[in-house]
């Protein structure tokens, strides 16, 4: 029995007053069996609902009784409303789920969730640039996932070929203004991402999704999956010490240092798929850092600056 359908029945019968176990199987999509069974099972738990029978009975909350967040500590709670409130700037839903939150906190808590909710804000353009807008894809395929409906979906792969497939929405993921979907396909657990999706077309065709899938989970193997390939190619450097911040910001957290030389040196450790992306990245730093090995980075490196040799020297 899954906890987060028990939850969702309490909030409609909170909502509503007065539900059958016929209303709340369409609005939760599960046979009038279960539902029942959740009914009976939350007042087994001591949760105060009761069943009236004959005609416009049903099931109902003892006493009008209502569900709120006093379980929360008061550092929860400000917590809670430091992560809900930037989304609530951009998002009227947002902004009008964290009115219903507020009203459901303890008296006690209140102000300081909504100081909390007021305290921080995310931009998240950078200096220069316009601003960022979310694909309109995100709320199709979010309404997807959480009504768990197939899509159909027209695809560019790397190789800007098309292709159409039938997916399982699992979830969605923004990673530095780059939307991704993972989604269950054909050939096991696929990440699309949102730039390179064509079309998509909900479906009423029912959604599967393993009952262990965990978004942060699924993500972290992506992500772990595209580091290695990130990190084939290892380079070993000489350069200041003071210049290392600089390389972490190329780099990331493929740029280790590895030891201290003298003159204030030290050695660093760098990665990125290839010679020619290292070499690319250190090229402009021209005799000021060294490059220890490996030879095919030595190597791309001399091309790349006898390219420029010979360019630059020709108009003189």
């Amino acid at each position: 029995m899954r906890a987060d359908r028990l939850v969702a029945t309490l909030l409609l019968m909170q909502s509503r007053g007065r539900v059958t176990a016929a209303e709340l199987a369409g609005e939760l999509e599960v046979s009038v069996a279960t539902a029942r069974r959740d009914l009976e099972a939350l007042s087994a738990a001591g949760i105060p609902v009761y069943p009236q029978a004959g005609r416009g009975g049903g099931w109902s909350l003892v006493g009008g009784a209502r569900t709120d967040l006093s379980g929360l500590s008061a550092t929860e709670a400000q917590a809670l409303f430091l992560l809900v409130g930037p989304a609530a700037a951009v998002s009227g839903e947002a902004k009008a789920a964290l009115r219903k939150l507020v009203r459901a906190l303890p008296q006690t808590f209140r102000a300081d969730a909504e100081a909390a909710a007021d305290a921080t804000m995310i931009d998240p353009t950078r200096w220069g640039e316009r601003d960022r807008r979310r694909p309109e894809l995100v709320d199709l395929l979010q309404a997807a996932v959480v009504r768990r409906r197939k899509v159909r979906l027209t695809y560019a792969g790397s190789t800007r070929e098309r292709t159409e497939r039938l997916i399982d929405p699992w979830g969605l993921v923004d990673k530095d203004d780059i939307w991704y979907l993972i989604a269950g396909t054909e050939r096991g657990q696929r990440t699309f991402r949102l730039d390179r999706i064509i079309a998509a077309e909900p479906t009423d065709q029912a959604a599967e999704r393993p009952d262990d899938f965990t978004l942060a989970a699924a993500w972290e193997q992506v992500v772990g999956e595209v580091e290695r390939r990130r990190s084939r190619t290892w380079a070993t450097v000489i350069i200041e010490a003071r210049f290392v911040p600089v390389l972490r910001t190329h780099f990331g957290r493929h740029c280790h240092a590895d030891g201290e030389l003298d003159h204030g040196r030290v050695r660093v450790r760098l990665a990125a798929p290839t010679p020619l992306d290292i070499a690319r990245n250190l090229a402009g730093w021209g005799s000021m850092i060294e490059v220890v090995e490996p030879r095919s980075v030595q190597a791309e490196l001399a091309r790349i600056g006898a390219e420029l040799a010979g360019r630059y020297a020709a108009e003189r």
